[in-house]
């Protein structure tokens, strides 16, 4: 049976894009291709510091990971929960390891499936039921080339992206200085959506949420 490296699991609010203010369980995968820094390079955009600590994790197998996803409900409600409710997979990179067998897993037990990528790893077609990438490799190096929602941080100055992901939704996400937004930032990127109105700002509400 396949092993799969998770950092946690939990359950709680999703604080942006088009699907903020929903209840989820997060699944975030150990491990990440892409060092995210201020400073530009080969496996970072530049323009902020990842902020998530996704190297440690333990090996589950898929039931493991139910009864895990599970937990994470019933002690958060504790009441349990009415049915399976979306899963976000995030990381890291959650490219690096989810695969069919695991889409057809939780699928077959009522889950619906989000992924947040940073598109660098084509995912599995038709496997997923909602894609979010946010890039953070040069356009050319995009391999997830479709999305339901595509969104880019960034930080004060960065120009609006010249996309090559497909989606219905785009976003600009200010970049976060830790917990803090500073306002230079915030009206950056407000100024970048009025003059792209094909753009909408999505900002990191739950780095101000007390949920979790």
């Amino acid at each position: 049976m396949k092993i799969y490296q998770i950092n946690e699991v939990f359950y709680s609010i999703q604080g942006e894009g088009i699907r903020a203010g929903t209840a989820n369980v997060f699944v975030r995968f150990s491990g990440c291709n892409m060092r995210c820094e201020m400073k530009e390079g080969p496996k970072s955009p530049g323009g902020f510091d990842c902020d998530t600590e996704f190297e440690s994790g333990r090996k589950v197998t898929l039931d493991d990971l139910q009864e895990w996803i599970y937990k994470a409900i019933s002690i958060s409600t504790q009441i349990g929960t009415h049915g399976p409710p979306w899963l976000i997979l995030t990381g890291g990179e959650p490219g690096l390891q989810v695969d069919k067998e695991f889409c057809n897993f939780f699928h077959s037990r009522g889950y619906r499936l989000a992924i947040e990528t940073n598109g660098s790893i084509e995912l599995p077609q038709g496997e997923l039921d909602w894609i979010t990438v946010s890039p953070k490799v040069a356009e050319h190096a995009i391999r997830q080339r479709f999305a339901h929602e595509v969104k880019y941080v960034r930080g004060y100055g960065q120009a609006i992206p010249k996309t090559v992901v497909e989606a219905e939704h785009y976003l600009i996400s200010p970049a976060f200085d830790g917990l803090n937004l500073h306002t230079e930032t915030l009206k950056w990127c407000m100024k970048l959506v009025l003059e792209n109105p094909k753009w909408r700002l999505s900002i990191q509400q739950h780095k101000g949420m007390a949920v979790r």
